[in-house]
């Protein structure tokens, strides 16, 4: 029979998954409108065509998929075989509010680029997560699987997540060996009918169980992570305010761009954590740091993009600063 407290620990974790659920939808300050990101190029006063800022997207989309990355927050050792955990997390990455990619921010309060600089909403991107973590032995001993979803606070942007991880050394908890395992883990972007993204996550990871008065555990890791985002745009309208429909606007079909797909993106991120257990409740404190951007898409030429290009065969250099991501966790391991 289950003890009332993890009863209880298992109905508060529900009930935040469940809080976590979609809504109705309604656009938020965190959602994008990537229209925003272009330069509108006019001909004797007429508006004749929009040309996608590379360089502005590939940092916004860098930066953003720091945050919406695949989760990391587990000890080098699995579940087990057996093993089997629930869980909800929330965490804090920063950005670079003031720069001018963050526009695209439906909450910034200076959308046009020719507006003097301005802080394009909070520092911060809040996100809260659901995870269901499960042992397996088959078909190789010491591996674990794990799905969820992220969901982007204040906007209509989640991720379905799933990883695979394979613990190389594992269980020497009486010895001086720490555990050793590397993971593979997708992101998948839902709720942005502009972007479609995709982030591959692999990663080593060492960790060390220590066991506390025979009741507690704690096991600290640390570790490398890669990340590689793939994204690619759907057809954009710079004037989402302008109906084409109408007879007076039939031309402003003509603006509507995609973005050429550009080259990966690749960011290194570094973490540190601790996860602490006590029968079946745990809780872990991980802090990320992401190393600033630095992979270029390049195009057919020398020239680099600027702001207010008017072409897109440019080599757009990813601009995302470094960034740090503070995450905390509760649930339950059976």
């Amino acid at each position: 029979m289950h003890q009332p407290g993890a009863v209880l620990a298992a109905t508060a974790i529900a009930a935040l998954a469940i809080s976590a659920a979609p809504g109705p939808a309604t656009a938020g300050d965190n959602d994008l409108v990537l229209g925003r990101l272009a330069n509108v190029v006019e001909e004797n006063g007429t508006p004749v065509r929009a040309v996608g800022q590379n360089l502005e997207l590939r940092s916004l989309v860098s930066e953003l998929g720091v945050a919406l990355a695949p989760r990391l927050l587990t000890p080098s050792d699995t579940l087990g075989w057996g093993g089997f955990q629930f869980s909800a997390d929330m965490a804090w990455t920063s950005i670079t509010p003031d720069a001018t990619w963050w526009r695209a921010r439906r909450g910034s309060p200076s959308p046009d680029a020719a507006m003097a600089p301005a802080r394009h909403g909070d520092g911060q991107l809040p996100t809260l997560g659901v995870f269901a973590r499960k042992g397996i032995w088959f078909p190789i001993p010491s591996l674990e699987l794990g799905a969820g979803a992220v969901h982007l606070l204040d906007s209509r942007l989640w991720t379905a997540q799933g990883y695979v991880k394979l613990a190389v050394v594992e269980g020497y908890h009486d010895l001086p060996v720490p555990s050793v395992a590397v993971r593979g883990g997708v992101s998948r972007l839902l709720g942005q009918k502009e972007l479609d993204l995709t982030i591959v996550s692999l990663d080593a990871s060492v960790s060390k169980h220590i066991g506390i008065g025979g009741t507690w555990g704690l096991d600290p890791f640390a570790g490398w992570n890669m990340l590689i985002m793939v994204p690619r745009s759907e057809v954009i309208d710079p004037t989402p305010d302008i109906d084409p429909l109408d007879p007076g606007n039939v031309s402003d079909r003509m603006l509507n761009f995609v973005f050429k797909d550009q080259d990966d993106i690749v960011r290194q991120r570094f973490f540190v954590g601790a996860k602490l257990q006590y029968y079946v409740f745990q809780f872990t404190l991980e802090a990320d740091l992401a190393l600033k951007g630095s992979s270029v898409d390049e195009r057919a030429g020398d020239m680099a993009c600027a702001l207010g290009s008017t072409t897109s065969n440019c080599d757009s250099t990813d601009q995302a600063g470094s960034q740090t991501t503070i995450t905390v966790s509760a649930g339950l391991d059976f």
